[in-house]
């Protein structure tokens, strides 16, 4: 039975899904993707700004590596008689990881606060993905791959997708939650990283990011729609949701805005792009590698289910439910503009019309 919980500033999400609490206070909620602060009880050297730039250079290979694994998790889960959709791995990872770092959050600021937004706001987020899941849905309504059923299955296949992914992401996350606070009493904290190591951290995830532009026109064209242009657009992607997050998740107390106002605008975009990639005359094939990536990379990492589960488990119920509808509507109702309209009205070809470079 969940408690509801008065409004507490000094509890972080954490500390509420572990006890089966919930909240209705907006700066509790704002604060999943900042960094660890006096909220936790630090001490002032130890607690980083939101814009710090070590907070924001760590972001940049968190990022990287959230983007890497979701493609090559979609890449091993997908084959022929599948038992589930490959995006079900991708959440299920992801959420379990983001509560294993929401229970980790006090002990992340007292080491190295930025660890904290890198593994959650950037991993996390950049590996589980609404938008992805939302155009999976709309796909599924209307049978993009022209499987041989009737409307019905096509309304059970979305159906399925959207409570699958739901139930999935938010018992990962508690799992996670769970199986942190069970193993983290039997072991030590690691001392803080020096100030020199701090700063060579810093450096060095600024200098793994901006290997993407050379790697991006370096190596074999064939690598650009796989993995180089999404690593590409992957940061950008992460740094819009981040800021969304910080600034407007604060303003309301029935949703929160940011997160919001993200995975809306990811899910906006990642249709348009599908859009132009299914013209009848077909884009460049270097045109149709950056829309795979700005899909793959930006909107991605814009989008997140990992946040998006932390937010709704820790909402008070009514405020959980009405979030959990309101965001999924506007989902399907932007790819209905977007996606539905274009493909009804024939201009546009429900599968990809455009190719890849092979070399």
């Amino acid at each position: 039975m969940s408690l509801d919980l008065p409004s507490q500033p000094h509890l972080d999400v954490g500390f509420i899904l572990a006890r089966h609490q919930t909240t209705d206070d907006a700066n509790t909620l704002a604060s999943i993707d900042r960094p660890p602060s006096e909220v936790e009880e630090l001490p002032p050297a130890k607690i980083y700004h939101p814009l710090s730039i070590h907070v924001l250079a760590l972001l940049m290979p968190a990022s990287m590596f959230g983007v890497l694994a979701r493609l090559g998790l979609q890449a091993l889960t997908t084959y022929d008689g599948q038992s589930i959709f490959p995006l079900a791995y991708v959440q299920a990872t992801g959420c379990f990881i983001m509560g294993v770092g929401l229970r980790m959050k006090v002990p992340f600021g007292n080491f190295y606060g930025p660890l904290y937004t890198a593994l959650t706001t950037g991993f996390c987020g950049s590996l589980t993905t609404f938008s992805g899941w939302q155009v999976n849905i709309f796909d599924s309504w209307v049978n993009s791959g022209q499987f041989f059923r009737g409307g019905l299955r096509d309304f059970m296949d979305g159906f399925t997708q959207t409570w699958v992914t739901l139930v999935l992401s938010l018992a990962s996350l508690k799992f996670g939650v769970y199986v942190c606070g069970a193993v983290q009493p039997y072991f030590s904290a690691p001392p803080s990283p020096s100030k020199n190591l701090r700063y060579t951290l810093t450096i060095l995830a600024i200098l793994t990011y901006a290997a993407t532009l050379p790697v991006y026109f370096f190596l074999p064209g064939n690598f650009r729609h796989q993995a180089t242009a999404a690593l590409l657009f992957s940061f950008p992607g992460t740094l819009t949701r981040y800021l969304l997050s910080i600034n407007l998740n604060p303003r309301l107390k029935t949703i929160p805005l940011g997160t919001f106002m993200a995975n809306s605008l990811g899910t906006a975009l990642l249709g348009f792009f599908h859009v132009l990639q299914g013209l009848p005359s077909p884009v460049s094939q270097n045109a149709c590698s950056l829309l795979q990536g700005l899909g793959d990379g930006y909107c991605g990492c814009l989008t997140t289910i990992s946040t998006f589960a932390a937010e709704i488990g820790a909402l008070k119920g009514w405020k959980a439910v009405s979030y959990t509808i309101i965001s999924w509507i506007a989902g399907q109702l932007l790819l209905l503009v977007i996606m539905g309209s274009s493909f009804w009205g024939g201009h546009v070809k429900e599968q990809m019309t455009c190719s890849f470079q092979t070399s």
